[in-house]
């Protein structure tokens, strides 16, 4: 009997990693006759299954405040606390009447009860739980510990508390091996590791006359080369390898696109990066493809997808400093498209061992990375090799089988086997 399952987090639009993997867990559960329901502060979600919350909102005026006051500072006021539990009695409100009006029977939260980024949130979904006892799978992408911004607080009990809460009706999931061991370090708890994920079994359809006017309308000619990065512009991202990388190919037909703008709190990352692609000679280019989720926004709603452009790639650059997964790799394997990527902790500990053909740099790019990439964009059959290779290994270790077999093994453990 299938299940209504309600999703939670702050936002469920565009293509932040959050978004993307609540949109293919949702894709999976529903091929699976389970109705999907989402509560967020932003929703690019079908209407009539979507509960929207601005107050849950990252941006939401109060929650800012909260957060201008709580971080880099080691004394909470009184009136910030009050402003926390304020917003947390709201949220309850909102959340106790989202599963009651959608009939909830398992929550699905998504960073929620991980990234301290809405502490109100978090606390009102953890009291929520323990209030209920309604079975959740918290699905941790990131934790507080993981990010410079959040070590100097005032919210320690907070934190202690609901990032994540230790509660019997919780089952907790993790992305990777390294937040697996942590969690239980500090917090005692147990957790299953599911990866991020991709439809591997339905290969992508590429439209050649769509291809051709995309390309043109992107403004390419057909002999231009496309160096693809497809990230948000933060510093972490190492977008400044790419550039370099361009520069050295030495060939005018090379050119580095990005597939996001760049967003406010990257400003001067961003400004950085263009003056050097400039200095350097590369012709790089920006477009804004944060719209478009292909899992889970509404068709009439969605605009420039990342999907749109992975088939215009001749490379893919992933030269992350870190990552908690890492999406863009498994779409670079999905779409059949060569790869460099930068050794980052969790590939070099989960990914790496499972055999993929790629082109690896450690922190730094030398003659043989570029020279090896000079070789792959050269050779079509040695790049046809490679990218068969990758999408063969992901097809067994990530794609959504994985996810449908995890899922199906926690709804067991809530339900048993009627459901």
């Amino acid at each position: 009997m299938g299940k209504r399952i309600g999703f939670i987090g702050t936002r469920f639009s565009g293509t932040d990693g959050v978004s993307l993997e609540a949109g293919k867990c949702a894709a999976v559960l529903e091929r699976n006759r389970h109705a999907c329901f989402w509560f967020a502060g932003m929703l690019d979600r079908s209407p009539d299954k979507s509960f929207l919350v601005p107050e849950a909102d990252v941006k939401f005026e109060k929650n800012l405040w909260i957060d201008q006051r709580i971080f880099g500072n080691k004394r909470r006021d009184t009136s910030v606390t009050d402003s926390i539990h304020e917003l947390n009695v709201s949220l309850k409100k909102q959340l106790k009447e989202f599963i009651r009006r959608y009939r909830i029977d398992l929550i699905i939260a998504h960073n929620a009860l991980s990234n301290p980024v809405h502490i109100p949130l978090g606390l009102a979904l953890t009291e929520t739980i323990a209030e209920t006892q309604i079975p959740t799978v918290a699905h941790h992408h990131n934790f507080y510990w993981e990010s410079p911004r959040f070590l100097v607080n005032s919210v320690g009990d907070y934190l202690r508390m609901a990032f994540p809460p230790n509660l019997p009706s919780i089952e907790h999931v993790v992305i990777n091996s390294a937040a697996q061991e942590e969690l239980a370090l500090r917090g005692g708890i147990s957790s299953t590791i599911i990866p991020n994920v991709q439809d591997f079994d339905n290969p992508p359809i590429v439209d050649p006359k769509q291809f051709r006017q995309f390309r043109e309308s992107l403004g390419f000619k057909p002999e231009d080369v496309i160096i693809l990065q497809p990230t948000y512009i933060i510093p972490r991202k190492g977008i400044e390898h790419a550039i370099q990388l361009v520069e050295e190919l030495g060939d005018p037909r090379y050119k580095l696109l990005i597939t996001h703008e760049v967003e406010a709190e990257a400003y001067e990352y961003g400004s950085w990066l263009q003056e050097s692609a400039l200095q350097r000679g590369v012709d790089l280019r920006m477009i804004n493809t944060s719209s478009g989720d292909p899992a889970g926004a509404e068709p009439h709603e969605r605009r420039i997808s990342l999907w749109d452009v992975y088939p215009h790639a001749d490379l893919i650059t992933y030269p992350s400093l870190y990552e908690g997964f890492g999406n863009a790799f498994l779409d670079a394997v999905y779409f059949k498209k060569p790869l460099l990527i930068n050794r980052y902790a969790t590939f070099v500990r989960d990914i790496e061992p499972k055999g993929f053909d790629l082109i690896a740099m450690d922190g730094y790019l030398n003659r043989k990375t570029v020279s090896r990439v000079k070789e792959i964009l050269t050779s079509p059959e040695h790049r046809e090799s490679m990218v068969n290779t990758n999408y063969e290994i992901a097809l067994k270790h990530y794609s959504y089988a994985v996810l449908e077999k995890c899922a199906e093994r926690l709804l067991v453990k809530f339900f048993g086997l009627d459901f």
